[in-house]
């Protein structure tokens, strides 16, 4: 076990439950302004998060990844919390699901017809996008 000094607490939470909780040596994931590193004891932070993986660095040096798309993400020093609608464990993530997630997405934008539709497929399409980009780390890491 590792010294509690060396650890972080990370929790990851959809809307609908938790999908991780647990210690971590390190968390990277996809920030509104770029890629965040977070190490114990770090500075306090409330951003945005885009759509992506987060990877969870075990104290074992395990590795986690979790797809979330878009959420919040709250640092303090001895604890990281993520907050998203969707949160998928790398190991749930479903290509094909992701695959028709795109297409149809993509469809939703060729055929939008206000501003609000146009934006609305934007955003689903990115979703899809980076649950594939998510998808493909997953798979190369295993």
């Amino acid at each position: 076990m590792a010294e509690p000094d060396h650890t972080i607490h990370v929790d990851i939470v959809s809307a609908h439950e938790s999908i991780y909780a647990g210690e971590a040596r390190f968390v990277a994931l996809p920030g509104e302004a770029g890629e965040l590193g977070i190490y114990p004891r770090h500075t306090p932070l409330i951003t945005r998060v885009k759509p992506g993986a987060v990877r969870v660095v075990k104290p074992d040096g395990e590795e986690e990844f979790v797809f979330v798309a878009g959420g919040i993400l709250e640092v303090q020093p001895n604890r990281v919390t993520v907050l998203s609608d969707t949160a998928i464990r790398g190991k749930d993530l479903d290509e094909e699901k992701a695959n028709e997630a795109r297409h149809a997405a993509e469809e939703a934008l060729r055929n939008a017809k206000s501003e609000v539709d146009l934006a609305r497929a934007q955003s689903e399409l990115a979703v899809a996008v980076a649950e594939m980009a998510a998808l493909r780390r997953y798979l190369h890491k295993k």
